[in-house]
């Protein structure tokens, strides 16, 4: 189907959004005919709406307001079926001014509660992880998580000279994962210095996360000159600055529940469809990039289908939240990917209390 360019055009130019030139007879039916495509997948007709309605139209009627919402490009007819289905518009249109959201029962508050429980033998990955399962087992998609490497506190920091102007530097923290990262030397440099500057890192940022750290650094090392020489203010400059970075590899992926993408999949297409979406998950940049960008988001965010990239041929949506430590800095995102036909209104508050308990956990 064709849709209506000139009347979209004459909406936007309007400053109207398509939702706000709808009267309530039209959000009603646009509403029931998402519901209906939300929760059987299947076309919709007029005869049907007209039973499911809580007001008395016509099926005449209601095919008149079908006939102006198709126009708007916010439903479809698809083949030559009767029944129409909402447009990836009209799903964002529903999800963004028409669902009804409502809360977690209790019972499945207390089930995330008790599973993701966090523990002081339980390291971050390992919270994370279970957070990611919990969500996928519950929204029977698949859970994702997207995470900062260094969440852990600093158990220990070493530089160490590997060639005339490179060194390396060694995070290790308290779950016992290091990382290194190759560092430029400034000339000069006395191989008494790389001592200085570990002993002075270690004294100073032990025990604090990365985060911690870094804000730490920033304040206290133009105050540290009397305590250190300028070539090794400049190494602890040099770490910090490639601590700093925000390259992808630098963040960790958790997949969970990826076989639930696969339930109600039985062409040949939409298999390899979602084989791409897998693909994604193994490469990781996408996803890591896409997550990333809903680091700055204040609370819940969603992406349906061909509004972003990655999903534009697996025909997914992604519902995500971010999380923060203590110090209330976000330290990723977690969430779950899934058909657009997804139960947003139970979703949706299901991340958005597993985000905020996650952040009251992580140290």
């Amino acid at each position: 189907m064709k849709i209506d360019e000139p009347i979209i055009a004459a909406a936007l130019l309007s400053g109207q959004s398509p939702l706000q030139q709808l009267n309530e007879r039209s959000r009603t039916i646009l509403r029931r005919i998402v519901e209906s495509y939300l929760a059987t997948g299947e076309p919709v007709g007029s005869r049907n709406l007209s039973r499911a309605l809580p007001m008395t139209l016509s099926p005449a009627s209601i095919r008149n307001v079908m006939s102006d919402l198709e126009q708007l490009g916010l439903i479809i007819s698809p083949h030559t079926s009767a029944g129409r289905l909402p447009t990836q518009l009209g799903l964002r249109l529903f999800v963004d001014g028409l669902l009804e959201v409502g809360d977690i029962t209790p019972d499945e508050r207390r089930q995330i509660e008790t599973q993701i429980a966090y523990r002081r033998d339980k390291s971050v990955d390992q919270l994370l992880a279970e957070a990611s399962e919990l969500i996928s087992g519950l929204s029977h998609c698949a859970g994702v998580v997207v995470a900062e490497k260094q969440v852990a506190r600093l158990r220990h920091i070493e530089f160490v000279p590997l060639e005339p102007g490179r060194g390396l530097v060694v995070l290790v923290d308290e779950d016992q994962n290091v990382e290194n990262r190759i560092i430029t030397l400034p000339d000069g440099l006395p191989p008494s210095a790389l001592q200085e500057a570990s002993n002075y890192l270690n004294t100073h940022v032990r025990g604090m996360t990365l985060t911690e750290a870094k804000a730490e650094l920033v304040k206290s090392i133009s105050a540290a000159k009397a305590e250190l020489d300028h070539l090794t203010q400049k190494v602890i400059q040099a770490g910090l600055a490639e601590w700093s970075g925000v390259s992808d590899d630098r963040k960790s992926l958790i997949v969970r529940g990826q076989s639930n993408l696969l339930k109600d999949v039985t062409a040949a297409e939409d298999l390899e469809r979602i084989r791409l979406l897998f693909d994604a998950f193994e490469t990781k940049q996408d996803i890591v990039e896409l997550l990333g960008a809903s680091e700055n988001a204040q609370g819940v965010r969603i992406f349906i289908g061909s509004e972003n990239k990655l999903f534009s041929l697996s025909g997914s949506s992604l519902i995500v939240a971010p999380f923060r430590d203590e110090t209330r800095h976000i330290v990723g995102v977690l969430g779950v990917i899934g058909p657009t036909r997804l139960n947003y209104a139970r979703i949706i508050p299901m991340v958005d209390y597993t985000a905020k308990l996650v952040s009251r956990l992580i140290p």
